[in-house]
Order: structure tokens, then sequence, then C-alpha cells
């Protein structure tokens, strides 16, 4: 049988060759059975060595894809029969996710690599520029001498007990926490702690309460589980406690600084919450995903310093006061739970990157953490004050800011029955992004608003792109 090959200059010739051959063996180009031409013929056909084409033969042979007869040949191997023609498989049942997936929405569209407008007020982005990045390579280089000397072996699921000292220490110091390093268990940003703490309380078919608006990727992270996901209102206060579901067994809160509105929760309500799951046995999980950044008034404690039942786990990244990119967050679960905590940590994907997590714990413990946590807040106060001053003066007409106390971005709700979409779409044809809140909500009736993150504007920025904005508007 000849054989149809086609060699592309002189680089891997055995590599082309091979791929050419299996592919036609799994397409059924060369059907089982076949005859193929000696390594010779081949060689000789192709213009390259014996050697190249015995090289080939053996590799496939010893895959199962050919067999040689002593005296007679090489041939495609009759079990190949079982491999169905490519051709003919596009109208056969395919694999089907679980119906679970249906209720799922899709993954939250981000802006493509690579691309970037003048102005992008794209929120939960850091300014890279404000951090040191020489303390950091200490950090990784000490980290890095600190693994080499060490055993290749899995490590704690619960993460490196440096780490976990160092957020022990943080947030009893930051938040009120009170805790021991044992307590504190290091996940891939905060998602795999929200992630986490639904696998452990969360059958198919519970209840559970989330924020409207809210945050998608913790309302997925439930829908996934098969859990029915209850929409309950925000008002000023934060959470309506009054709204939530009897049967709900978990309930997911952003009370430091809602998210994507913005306000705190009230201490009353967070008295009201705290009582409502002691007594029906409920897990709240706090994600306090920014509240490291407050601005004004005194800071309002954490549900979990208020925990006096054991019903909060506190959830923490450094996704918003370092960089999203190093996928580092924590959870501290109630005592009750932190054994069934740290097996699905385990089951989910044993553990995250152990030298990332030797530099981070490293980092916070000589105290460059804390300091960089000063030296970005400077800056986020002047770029807050820069956005306020167009928001509550001259785009005052078209838009109504809620002001938050803490956090690195803002929300505008749209006036006189202007449209997000329009709006967006108006500014992008002036290289400026922005961002809608239509999609934080799981209702049919969303409301019309923007959302500012200016972690990474300057202010010079944001004056610009708020003067232009106001042109727009205007013109609107």
């Amino acid at each position: 049988m000849d054989v149809q090959l086609i060699i592309a200059g002189r680089r891997d010739l055995a590599g082309q060759l091979y791929q050419q051959l299996r592919a036609a063996i799994v397409d059924g180009r060369l059907p089982a059975g076949s005859r193929l031409p000696s390594t010779r013929d081949l060689a000789r056909q192709q213009g390259v060595s014996r050697k190249t084409t015995l090289e080939v033969y053996e590799r496939l042979a010893s895959e199962g894809f050919l067999a040689s007869r002593q005296g007679d040949g090489t041939f495609v191997t009759e079990t190949i029969t079982a491999m169905p023609n490519r051709a003919n498989t596009r109208s056969n049942v395919t694999p089907r996710p679980a119906k679970v997936w249906q209720r799922v929405p899709d993954a939250l569209s981000m802006p493509k690599a690579g691309e970037r407008l003048r102005y992008d007020y794209l929120g939960g982005v850091t300014d890279k520029s404000l951090f040191h990045a020489d303390a950091w390579r200490k950090c990784v280089a000490h980290a890095l001498r600190a693994q080499a000397r060490g055993r290749g072996m899995y490590r704690d699921p619960a993460g490196e007990q440096e780490l976990r000292l160092a957020i022990a220490r943080y947030v009893g110091f930051s938040r009120g926490v009170a805790c021991q390093w044992q307590d504190v268990i290091v996940t891939q940003g905060a998602q795999q702690a929200v992630d986490l703490a639904a696998r452990v309380m969360v059958d198919r078919g519970d209840t559970v309460a989330v924020e409207e608006p809210g945050y998608p990727p913790a309302r997925s992270s439930m829908l996934a589980l098969g859990a029915r996901v209850k929409s309950v209102r925000v008002d000023d206060e934060g959470l309506c406690v009054d709204a939530l579901p009897d049967e709900a067994r978990l309930v997911y809160v952003t009370p430091s600084h809602q998210f994507p509105l913005g306000m705190p929760m009230s201490l009353e309500r967070r008295m009201a919450l705290l009582e409502w799951a002691a007594r029906r046995g409920a897990l709240i999980i706090e994600d306090d995903y920014d509240g490291e950044f407050r601005f004004e008034g005194r800071p309002v404690e954490s549900l979990k310093s208020l925990d006096r039942h054991g019903v909060v786990a506190y959830v923490g990244t450094f996704s918003k006061t370092i960089f999203p990119e190093l996928r580092t967050g924590y959870v501290v679960p109630p005592a009750s739970l932190a054994a069934d905590f740290l097996k699905a940590r385990q089951i989910n994907d044993w553990h995250g990157c152990s030298l990332t997590q030797a530099a981070l714990g490293r980092y916070m413990l000589d105290g460059e953490f804390g300091r960089h946590v000063r030296r970005v807040q400077k800056h986020y106060a002047l770029r807050r004050q820069a956005l306020l001053e167009h928001l509550q003066g001259p785009l005052s007409r078209w838009l109504e800011p809620i002001v938050p106390v803490a956090g690195i971005h803002m929300v505008g709700m749209l006036r006189n029955g202007l449209a997000e979409d329009l709006v967006i779409a108006q500014a992008r044809a002036q290289s400026m992004a922005l961002y809608g809140i239509r999609g934080f909500y799981a209702g049919r009736r969303p409301r019309q608003g923007l959302l500012f993150g200016y972690g990474d504007m300057g202010v010079d920025d944001i004056h610009a792109s708020m003067t232009l904005l106001g042109s727009l508007l205007a013109n609107a």
C-alpha cells in the first residue's frame, strides 16, 4: 500500500512521519490489517535515513498501532478496528454535562489579554506600580532556599504554617478575628474558600441565600452543587435579615463593603443575622474581600469578631491588597466545621503553591505587607476623593453615587432613564472602559448603574476620564 506523506523541511523528520502515520491509522485512512511499506522502501520514498523510519515504526509498534510478522512485513494491528472513523462520529451521542450545569450561568466575561483602553474602570484590579517588587523578590528567594532544603513531598492541605501564622496575627489585629494559626486554611483565592463552605454545608436541593445584587461566582458555586439559591434584597443597611428564607442552610454576605453597591451592614443587622443563623444551625460566609481599605468613620466589627455561636466562616483574600494573580485567600471556619473544611480542601486540589505561600508568609511576618497596605491606602484615598468630586459634582445630574466607606470601587446609579449599555458603548468609542451592574442581579428587575473600579486609575486619569464622561452624558 502506498502511503501519502508530506515532510516539510528537515526538522524533526521522525516526529513528522510519526504524527502523519498515526493520524492516518486513527482516521481510518490506513485500516486494520493494512500492510505498510518496509522501512527501507519508506526511507527511499521520503528521502530520509532508514534509521528514521525504523525509529517511527518501533514507536508505533510499542504503542500498539503496528505489528510485525516474521518474513511478511509490518501491518496495522487488528485491534484498531474498534477506533471509529472520525468522519462518521459527528452524529453519534456525545458526553453531556449533568443537568445542574444548565442552571449555572456562563463565566464572567473578562477583558481580553492585551486589550487595554486609555481609561479602564475594571473592578477588582490593583495598581502594580505601587507594589515594591524588591521586597517581594527577597521573600521569594527565601522561600526557594527553604524549599530546596526540604523533601519533595505533598504539603499540608491547610497551607504553609508560616503563612497561616501571619494571617492569624493579621486578622486578629486588623479585623478582631480571634483565632490561632491552626484555625486558618489557605485557599486559592476567596472563590475557593466560598466553594469549600458550600461543599461542606450543602446537599443537593438545600436552600442557600445570597445578596441581591451580589457576587455572581458565589451564586454559581452554589448552583453547581445543586442548591436552591434564593436572592435576598439589600438596602442602605445591607442584607435584609427579615427576608431570609427560614430553610436556608447557608448565607453568603459581604458585610464590610457590600458587593457591588458598597454600603456596610449596620451593627443591628449583623447581630440579627448572627441570631438568625444560631437559631437555625445555618452557616454564614463572611466575605471580607477588601475591608482593609477604609477611608472614613470607625471600623465596623467583622461578623466573625461578634460571633459567639460558632456560625461564621470568615473569608479573606490578597487579590485586592496585593494583586489578583497571586490567587491566595484564606478561610477561618467555625471550630465545629474545621475538620470537614480540611477534608474538602484536600479533595478539591490537595494544596496550593507552597512556594507562593512561603514567600507570602515571610512577606507578612517581616512587616512588608503592613507597610504595603498603609502605602497604597494613601493612593486609593486620593483616587476615591477625585472620583467623588465628579460624581457628587458635575456628574450628579446623571449619576447618583453610593458612597462607600471602604474598598477600591464605587457604584453610581444612573438617573433620568439612562441605560447602562448605551453609556458603556459611547464611552468605549472614546477609549474608556466602563462596566454596568446589571449582571450582578439575578432577579428580573435589575437597576441600571456603573461600577467604577479605581484601584488601577491614577488621579490625573480619573479627572480626565470623568470630564470626558460628562461631555458624553450631556449628549446622550
